[in-house]
């Protein structure tokens, strides 16, 4: 009796450990066939089920990692619906991406380990994008855009916001026929396919992803447009060339921060004084790492920059800010359609892979979601110029207007006349 007495309290000891270090979030937290505990005076939105003693004494090391790779061993499971659990751990757990001293020991070693040299950035590369790409076909759009969507309307498709983003990302440069383009981590090409088909410019779009860049050229084959897109499986270290305009999707939070100046060099060779680009990103509010657990099983050497941070890539090189735009609340969105189309296809993905895989995919889409809707994490577009740019639009209607490139022109005043 007395030695079920002490386990029962030493059980609840420890359960009230990691309740403190996920903060007072509606939650129940139970081990085994304890009855669990919850914060005083909240009502449980689910129940987070410890199934074994290894997931008990990972989440008392590090709450955050402990979590993460707790439910993705099967070592943890939530009683309930995973995106109102993780959002009501998000919103109360204390300095989410700070972690424990797990995490930030974690932290610290990746740092090392992972940063973003060029013999280091391939491996990072393909640890998330060098995954078969059939994978990313079962919940991605058919353009396999991996990035934030653009929705007009809440109620628009994903293949709609998806087309969206990428003509609001074209309007922004305000592309002209004819014109050359430079991308800085193309992914499967949909960007540059879609700035040469809808815009005519002609692009070089850079990539360390072999799968991706492969799949790119079969699609610019297929649809005849090779003669007006180059995708080249190289670092974005070795751009060379001339262009009239720069862009950058999904890619600057890879780059990390040690590495800032050195992208600045390349944006500034790439477009000189009178170029201009966009650069659309990850980011935060305050500097802060991203999730130990993110970097160490999802993207490995990640950085999301603040808009302090992300702005002295184009200060040392004279570069003007033209236009700041928040797109936090459609990544939200975007995360709902993929998440709902990720559990669609649970089934074959874990006979592609495994239960472990997809339960880790699963915790980090649904995680990811809860980032964006609660405002850890946003997400920026950047435009910007060359001192000696002379276009430079009026008013943002160009961005809203439905004619094609060449109607366009016009919104554009040349800041010497």
């Amino acid at each position: 009796m007395l030695a079920a007495s002490f386990s029962s309290t030493f059980e609840r000891w420890m359960l009230r450990k990691i309740l403190n270090a996920t903060g007072p979030a509606p939650i129940r937290l139970t081990f085994g066939d304890s009855p669990g505990v919850s914060p005083p005076g909240t009502v449980p939105v689910a129940t987070i089920a410890i199934r074994d003693a290894a997931a008990l004494f990972r989440l008392l090391l590090d709450a955050e990692i402990g979590l993460g790779d707790g439910y993705a061993d099967g070592g943890i499971e939530v009683q309930g619906d995973l995106v109102s659990t993780a959002e009501a751990l998000y919103r109360t757990w204390p300095s989410i991406g700070g972690g424990g001293a797990g995490s930030k020991l974690w932290s610290r070693c990746m740092e090392h380990f992972r940063a973003n040299t060029p013999r280091r950035s391939r491996d990072n590369v393909h640890h998330h994008y060098d995954l078969r790409t059939d994978f990313y076909q079962h919940w991605l759009d058919p353009e396999l855009v991996y990035t934030c969507a653009y929705f007009p309307t809440p109620s628009a498709t994903l293949e709609d916001a998806q087309f969206a983003k990428m003509d609001h990302v074209c309007r922004k440069l305000q592309l002209q026929p004819g014109e050359t383009v430079v991308e800085a981590g193309c992914g499967w090409g949909a960007l540059a396919l879609h700035m040469a088909r809808h815009f005519g410019v002609r692009v070089k779009a850079f990539n360390l992803s072999h799968e991706q860049i492969v799949f790119a050229r079969q699609r610019a084959r297929q649809e005849r447009l090779s003669e007006q897109v180059e995708f080249i499986e190289d670092d974005y270290r070795n751009i060379a060339g001339r262009f009239d305009a720069f862009v950058s999707v999904g890619m600057l939070e890879h780059v990390g921060l040690s590495q800032y100046a050195e992208f600045g060099r390349v944006i500034h060779r790439s477009i000189g004084s009178s170029g201009r680009g966009l650069l659309h990103f990850i980011g935060r509010n305050y500097p802060a790492p991203l999730s130990a657990w993110i970097r160490k099983r999802i993207f490995p050497g990640a950085y999301p920059p603040t808009l302090r941070e992300a702005m002295e890539i184009l200060e040392l090189f004279d570069f003007s800010v033209c236009d700041v735009e928040n797109l936090r609340l459609h990544y939200a969105k975007t995360l709902e359609h993929w998440l709902a189309r990720f559990e669609r296809s649970s089934q074959q993905l874990t006979e592609m892979f495994d239960d472990r895989f997809v339960r880790t995919w699963r915790v980090y889409l649904a995680g990811s979601l809860v980032a964006f809707r609660v405002g850890t994490l946003q997400l920026f577009q950047m435009t910007f110029a060359g001192s000696q740019c002379q276009r430079i639009p009026w008013t943002r209607a160009y961005l809203y207007q439905a004619e094609g490139p060449q109607a366009q022109e016009q919104t554009w005043t040349n800041v010497m006349s």
